[in-house]
């Protein structure tokens, strides 16, 4: 059994922001794989359902991003899946906008979601870093994040998005290097 975790905030004031783009790929997994509707439990939103021979949990927490590790924790001890069966798809602001990447373990690098994520369940989770870019100055992050993506971008995220959805039964499978290989072969011809 695998847990698919997307991060964000709820309300539909953050529905498109750059900090959501996890549970909009959740959504979109739920869709393309035929998920029931998403039901609350662990302080989020849940559905389980098959990606080819696997059993897989989608979560997308709704204790806001900072306090993302508390829906993740619950639901890990409720169902006994190790820490290195999570997936935790988010944000990443030290990759541009078309860029993917994939690693397990790691610093939470000041991103609030997986500092909550570190503190509740450890480290050693697996992180699909979606690039969102970077802006001019540091201290302009926090609005960054929850700002939308600008209409240049929102192409290149939707596209990426729907060949990350497409490439998930690689993950499930813990083909990661498969998985990075067909998202940049498939992007890359866009």
């Amino acid at each position: 059994m695998l847990l698919i975790v997307g991060l964000g905030n709820p309300g539909a004031q953050y529905a498109n922001n750059r900090h959501n783009i996890g549970f909009n790929v959740l959504d979109e997994i739920q869709q393309t794989y035929k998920f029931p509707e998403f039901s609350s439990k662990f302080q989020g939103m849940v559905t389980t359902g098959q990606i080819g021979s696997e059993k897989v949990i989608l979560l997308k927490p709704m204790t806001y991003m900072n306090l993302s590790g508390q829906s993740v924790g619950e639901c890990m001890r409720f169902y006994k899946i190790p820490v290195e069966n999570i997936y935790v798809i988010h944000d990443e602001i030290d990759l541009v906008v078309g860029k993917i990447k994939v690693k397990q373990g790691g610093s939470h690098a000041g991103h609030n979601g997986l500092k909550s994520l570190d503190q509740h369940i450890g480290p050693d989770y697996w992180r699909v870093r979606f690039g969102v870019g970077r802006p001019a100055a540091s201290h302009m992050v926090s609005s960054y994040v929850l700002q939308d993506f600008n209409s240049n971008e929102k192409p290149q995220v939707e596209d990426l998005a729907h060949i990350l959805v497409d490439e998930v039964p690689k993950l499930t499978t813990g083909d990661i290097q498969g998985f990075m290989s067909e998202i940049a072969r498939r992007y890359q011809g866009k």
